[in-house]
């Protein structure tokens, strides 16, 4: 066997790609995670193509909405009592078209929607229901402030029946097996989890794709901030008062600074990347809660749990729940793991 001339060998080394380019697509990640389960056919990373796909069409709406005529009341209340917004049902009309055509989606749940509604494409063998809020804090949209939708993958309940879509939707956080939230702000970022970590993808306008920016988040320990609606302090439990008063007195070991946008989804994701924590206690008013279970609270408390964060009601695990109804409220507190056990200690002590 002929050697090759000394003066022609080359040291191979390993390719590194340059710091800060981003590569990889949320779709050939999914992909790769897929591999993690035996058997994986492929549906379910059709059924998150549905998904992101929606939500590039949301982001595109929300970036014309001045110059469309697409701001402003649509003049119809939704089943939470809620005045819809134009933008409201446009994304929950375009989720809807672009998950129905997924055969492996039996049933799909909005916050819009007074109830579950069976896929008529779905395949006999379909396995997943997705529940989801289209447009989270939709009403700021006319002042430019970030909105956001949230969603929430659940497999097919064993024994359920085809058209039982009760059971299907009515199943604790902890059986998620995908959830998520998309951001649309300054920029334009899908968050989600399938149970092995979080990770955030940055859409690219100039090439349409979502790409890996954000890898394996994990919360800081302790974080700086405080979100909450401050103005409703007063109606608040005591012992969430008792503990803004620590937050604001350093009572955790150092000052707080409060942070408070008032769409949910963009409190929620500097909470997740900041640290901190973020509530929406009881009040007065709705001594149950605000958000709802379903299609916030769980989504949300399943990306921070995965990213080494809490999320509980005040009293539970948010994720331990088990769903009554299809639009049920609860109060919400997430955040790093110090700011919560605090916030235990202190409900515990009122």
């Amino acid at each position: 066997m002929s050697r090759i001339p000394e003066a022609e060998q080359v040291s191979a080394e390993r390719y590194r790609p340059p710091v800060g380019h981003a590569t990889t697509t949320v779709q050939q990640h999914i992909l790769q995670e897929q591999k993690r389960f035996p058997g994986a056919s492929g549906e379910f990373s059709w059924l998150l193509s549905g998904i992101t796909l929606a939500t590039k069409m949301i982001q595109a709406k929300v970036r014309q909405a001045a110059l469309t005529d697409i701001l402003g009341e649509h003049g119809e209340v939704n089943v939470q009592g809620e005045v819809q917004q134009k933008l409201d049902v446009y994304a929950n009309d375009v989720l809807m078209r672009c998950l129905a055509s997924r055969a492996s989606l039996g049933v799909l749940a909005s916050e819009e929607n007074e109830h579950p509604l069976i896929v008529p494409n779905a395949s006999p063998s379909a396995k997943y229901a997705v529940i989801f809020d289209p447009l989270d804090g939709s009403s700021n949209i006319d002042t430019a402030v970030s909105v956001g939708t949230t969603f929430s993958i659940l497999c097919r309940p064993a024994g359920s029946d085809d058209r039982d879509v009760t059971s299907w939707v009515l199943q604790p956080g902890v059986k998620q097996v995908a959830a998520g939230y998309v951001v649309y702000g300054s920029s334009t970022i899908l968050v989600y989890s399938a149970g092995n970590g979080v990770h955030g993808f940055t859409l690219d306008p100039a090439i349409g794709a979502y790409m890996l920016t954000h890898e394996n988040i994990r919360m800081p320990a302790q974080g700086k901030y405080y979100s909450v609606n401050e103005a409703r302090c007063d109606s608040f439990p005591a012992g969430y008062r008792k503990y803004l008063d620590r937050l604001r007195g350093g009572g955790l070991g150092r000052e707080y600074g409060s942070r408070y946008i008032g769409s949910m989804v963009a409190d929620v994701h500097r909470t997740l990347l900041k640290g901190g924590v973020f509530l929406y206690p009881p009040t007065a008013e709705h001594p149950g809660g605000k958000l709802r279970l379903l299609y916030e609270a769980n989504p949300i408390a399943f990306v921070i749990e995965q990213a080494g964060g809490q999320a509980i009601d005040g009293q539970r695990r948010i994720l331990d729940i088990q769903p009554q109804s299809i639009h049920q409220r609860t109060p919400l507190a997430i955040g790093s793991r110090v700011e919560i056990e605090a916030l235990r200690q202190c409900l515990q002590e009122a």
